[in-house]
């Protein structure tokens, strides 16, 4: 098979494989460190707990981080000719990530064509099944990478993920744009880290500021959907894998009223 060949082949299977999946949902972000895995993988988890099947994909090459935060670092990915087979990591979560691939702490030093066969393949060789949503765990930015995933999951909806401060708004600007010229379909702004409530004195602390995402949804005419607080829950979720979703308590519900937004948009709430 010449290369041309293998590349046909290849885009064959990734559109084959994107056929089982009814809605794919990019996470994006306009730079590192606002918290873009913890929505996609906590957004995840809810629309499986509501009984959605549902998968995730860590599709952050230098940053493949879904597996610890899921407690599913140490399972491990077989497969046979028809391809891989992702990861149980709930009841009606699926998920795959390169770090299952990588060993630790290995850093992918790949240049541009090598990541996009890598990626490609990647999603292509999944066995998914049937699935209702598809998360997509972009890396941070609007350069290469992001765009070369954006078009390889085609027809897929995005969510940008921000934090208050203005730096990181700028960003989210740009990601919101990078979505509307790949014609991806805008489900909103979340605004992570939005405000800190003293678990001692029950005063609230506004760390990063508050406010900013959704003023910036406001000027751009998108979707807000959500504020997630700084919360000590979330970080120890992050780093042991136990999700504290099940819980009564503010970063529950905020998740789970992004969840409404995404399921509304969609058209999909039961």
């Amino acid at each position: 098979m010449t290369p041309m060949e293998k590349a046909k082949e290849l885009d064959r299977k990734v559109e084959e494989t994107m056929q089982h999946v009814t809605h794919k949902i990019a996470i994006l972000s306009g730079k590192g460190g606002v918290g873009k895995t913890t929505v996609a993988v906590n957004l995840a988890r809810v629309l499986a707990a509501r009984g959605y099947k549902t998968g995730i994909l860590d599709a952050d090459i230098h940053g493949p981080n879904v597996p610890k935060m899921l407690g599913i670092e140490h399972e491990t990915v077989y497969g046979d000719d028809s391809g891989m087979q992702p990861i149980s990591a709930a009841p009606n979560l699926k998920a795959i990530s390169l770090a299952f691939m990588l060993g630790k702490d290995v850093p992918v030093i790949w240049r541009g064509p090598l990541k996009m066969t890598a990626i490609k393949q990647f999603i292509g060789e999944v066995q998914w099944g049937e699935l209702d949503f598809l998360v997509v765990d972009l890396p941070p930015g609007t350069g290469d990478e992001p765009l070369s995933i954006a078009q390889v999951i085609k027809n897929s909806s995005a969510i940008v993920v921000t934090t208050p401060q203005d730096v990181a708004l700028l960003d989210s600007r740009r990601a919101v744009n990078f979505a509307r010229q790949l014609n991806m379909n805008l489900l909103g702004i979340v605004e992570n880290m939005s405000g800190f409530t003293c678990p001692h004195c029950g005063k609230e602390i506004n760390l990063f500021k508050v406010g900013g995402g959704e003023q910036a949804a406001k000027e751009m005419n998108v979707p807000f959907l959500g504020r997630i607080p700084i919360h000590e829950k979330v970080v120890m979720a992050g780093d042991t894998g136990v999700s504290f979703l099940q819980d009564e308590n503010e970063v529950s519900a905020a998740f789970n009223h992004i969840a409404d937004g995404v399921l509304d948009s969609l058209q999909m709430k039961k």
